[in-house]
């Protein structure tokens, strides 16, 4: 069987047939690997590449070509205890270790280290929430403060080196503290995103066993407060483990709630149990945290972090991807418990030294649509990464933007789009309102960084094709490959896979699954990373994502993506959200669905609009993706980080029972696309969603 990682140095061989193939696959790189990365170049690098970007080109050619050399001087733009014996070990492919025996803390690298260097007055964090009409700033001289007075008292109730410890909060600064104070200790932190009910919370629990739990007494929507502490008493007493104690912090501006005399530790008072306490160096490769993926309730997928490569390679994301510098505002609309929120709210910026916006709040209701707008010219934000559905949001309760006409945007240099699929009229939209280039990028949960980009600090091209999330990143040597597994030519649609070893920070295994961690993501493709993905590279070497593998619906044998269909749906003047799915037919196998909303004032009727987006895919895709099932519905189902459920819509319209995602913002609508499914000829004998 595969060979565990979890610190067993006498661990098994892995699977004899792959782990052959993949030896095989290392040595014809070896030999042969500076001519085949040359092949490789030109036919991506061409002569005459208006996009070409010569800081970018050297950088990624010295990253396939000569990866120790390169990557032991990203590493040196972060503080080492110890630094490493070897850059990169690749003996047991897919478990590549990077910065071998080097000793590194990451709450140093986020804290200590700038208040060293005199920057302690800087503003670290900006916690901006219209929901309890607040704003709080906390420089990085009070964030260590508290940090290393949270840590003593997690050392005092037992918390040690790989120790896991869970949190359990809403988007405030107290959660970044809990996972600054747990890395701090060389622990292993876990954030459950506070939208999850007690039955995820609960999985969660039994998964990582955590000896300490730090959660919030609630969380705030626009119409309603979540009662966190509510949520954790459910999953504890369902849970088949307990942990040792529980520290709660009391959001007194919105609700209290009561404690545990037995279990519960007031914040306050666990900041007053111990002193502050030193960071405790780790080796490069132990975890730094486990982040489990969406949509993994019944079994855990928990993604495990290596703490060396990741906070190395996002400290040097913050320039060479998004171009901050030293003095600037940083904001990643998004929450902790997504792998953004990691990466981007708590550890890049706090890497890199600048200040990471917290907004708390909607695009839209808090109260108004004009909000990205404050923020930005309130707080002089400098870059924004977000998701498209957020400028979708705005834009369809404020096309003209009246709301966000008043405030000032001269700081902004630049926004980031990922996440999911951003539609050309959206992103053309978002560029004249904020007048800078929104630029798309790609990557997931298992990268913890962007796999593609337009890496502004290496000179890319900021104006690029349509549609395009942007050229590899260094590290990433991205294939596309056919069915069968022979390489696809330019342009040509298939599986989008990176060829190993994968660069520094991505993860290491599943926490507890490395048999797993080997079957999902490198069994179908020996040697190489399946994303899982569907896209294909054009002749300049731009990556272009068209959805995950499973949204590619196969009409009468024609591969056809969900989100070129839905980009035309969506350049429609009328409509403000669409999906499209995959649905069966005797014929052609599967045809296309789509499921629009109107917006509120929309001129035409749904019929009006149904007719109008038939004959456009037509015009615009062609009669060969067989486009002529669309009606109109009152919502989609959206997840709190921008995505769409597809595969929920799909299964339902194929009778199949699902369960709806915890992470569903607004589950109320699948009632009314159950019904409109039904009445297209679908989901005729589907149970209700649950």
């Amino acid at each position: 069987m595969f060979a565990s990682v979890l610190g067993d140095d006498n661990c098994e061989e892995l699977d004899g047939k792959i782990q052959e193939i993949i030896s095989k696959r290392i040595k014809h790189r070896k030999m042969d690997q500076k001519s085949k990365f040359e092949k490789d170049v030109q036919g991506v690098i061409v002569r005459g590449n208006p996009y070409h970007a010569e800081r970018y080109h050297e950088a990624y050619q010295r990253s396939l070509s000569n990866p120790e050399e390169f990557w032991g001087e990203v590493a040196k733009c972060v503080d080492w205890t110890k630094p490493w014996d070897t850059v990169l070990d690749n003996r047991r492919q897919p478990f590549t270790k990077w910065f071998v025996g080097g000793e590194i803390n990451a709450c140093y690298n986020a804290v200590d280290r700038h208040v060293k260097a005199g920057k302690g007055s800087r503003i670290a964090i900006i916690h901006d929430s219209p929901l309890t009409k607040t704003i709080r700033k906390v420089t990085y001289a009070e964030l260590l403060d508290e940090v290393s007075h949270l840590a003593g008292a997690l050392a005092k109730l037992g918390v040690g080196k790989g120790d896991r410890v869970l949190i359990y909060m809403p988007l405030i600064p107290e959660a970044i503290v809990s996972m600054l104070a747990t890395a701090r200790l060389g622990a292993v932190h876990s954030v459950v995103f506070g939208g999850f009910a007690s039955r995820e919370l609960c999985t969660r629990i039994v998964h990582a066993e955590p000896k300490v739990i730090i959660a919030a007494s609630c969380g705030i929507e626009p119409h309603r407060i979540i009662r966190y502490k509510d949520i954790l008493n459910e999953a504890i007493e369902m849970s088949s483990y307990k942990p040792h104690k529980c520290i709660i912090f009391q959001r007194r501006n919105i609700e209290s709630c009561p404690l545990d005399v037995e279990m519960d530790l007031l914040w306050e008072d666990a900041l007053k149990m111990a002193g502050p306490h030193e960071c405790v160096p780790v080796e490069a490769n132990e975890p730094l945290y486990i982040l489990y993926t969406s949509g993994t309730t019944d079994q855990p997928k928990g993604i495990q972090r290596p703490v060396g490569g990741h906070i190395a390679t996002l400290c040097w994301t913050m320039s060479v991807v998004y171009g901050m510098g030293p003095d600037d505002v940083w904001w990643a609309a998004s929450d902790l418990g997504w792998v953004v929120g990691h990466s981007y709210i708590c550890y890049g910026p706090l890497l890199a030294g600048i200040t990471s916006i917290m907004y708390e709040g909607k695009p839209d209701r808090t109260p108004d649509p004009g909000q990205y707008f404050r923020v930005i010219s309130e707080h002089k934000v400098n870059g924004i990464f977000t998701v498209p559905t957020a400028f979708r949001v705005i834009k369809r309760e404020d096309p003209d933007v009246e709301y966000g006409k008043k405030y000032s945007l001269e700081s902004l240099k630049a926004v980031m789009v990922a996440g999911e699929h951003c539609d050309y009229e959206t992103k053309m939209w978002a560029e004249r309102v904020f007048n800078v280039p929104v630029l798309n990028q790609w990557w997931q949960t298992e990268t913890g960084h962007v796999m593609a980009a337009h890496c502004i600090g290496l000179g890319h091209n900021t104006n690029p094709p349509k549609y395009t999330a942007g050229m590899a990143f260094p590290g990433y040597d991205i294939r596309i490959l056919r069915e069968d597994g022979t390489e696809a030519a330019r342009n040509e649609l298939g599986r989008i896979v990176v060829q190993l070893p994968l660069p520094p920070g991505t993860m290491t295994t599943l926490y507890q699954a490395p048999e797993r961690f080997c079957q999902v993501y490198f069994q179908k493709y020996p040697g190489y990373y399946d994303t899982m993905d569907a896209g294909y590279i054009d002749e300049y070497g731009y990556i272009y994502v068209t959805a995950r593998d499973d949204d590619v619906i196969n009409v009468a044998g024609h591969r056809i993506s969900t989100s070129a269909l839905e980009d035309v749906v969506l350049a429609h003047p009328d409509i403000s959200d669409a999906s499209v799915v995959g649905v069966p037919e005797p014929t052609k196998g599967e045809v296309p669905l789509c499921l629009f909303v109107l917006k509120k004032d929309a001129l035409k009727t749904e019929a009006a609009v149904s007719l109008d987006i038939l004959r456009m895919v037509r015009e615009l895709v062609g009669p060969i993706a067989a486009f002529r099932l669309a009606a109109a519905v009152r919502g989609l189902p959206h997840t709190r980080s921008g995505k769409i459920c597809r595969k929920s819509i799909a299964d339902l319209a194929r009778n199949k029972e699902i369960r709806i995602p915890g992470t569903v913002e607004d589950a109320s609508v699948y009632k009314d696309i159950k019904e409109t499914l039904q009445k297209l000829g679908y989901a005729s004998s589907a149970p209700d969603p649950q």
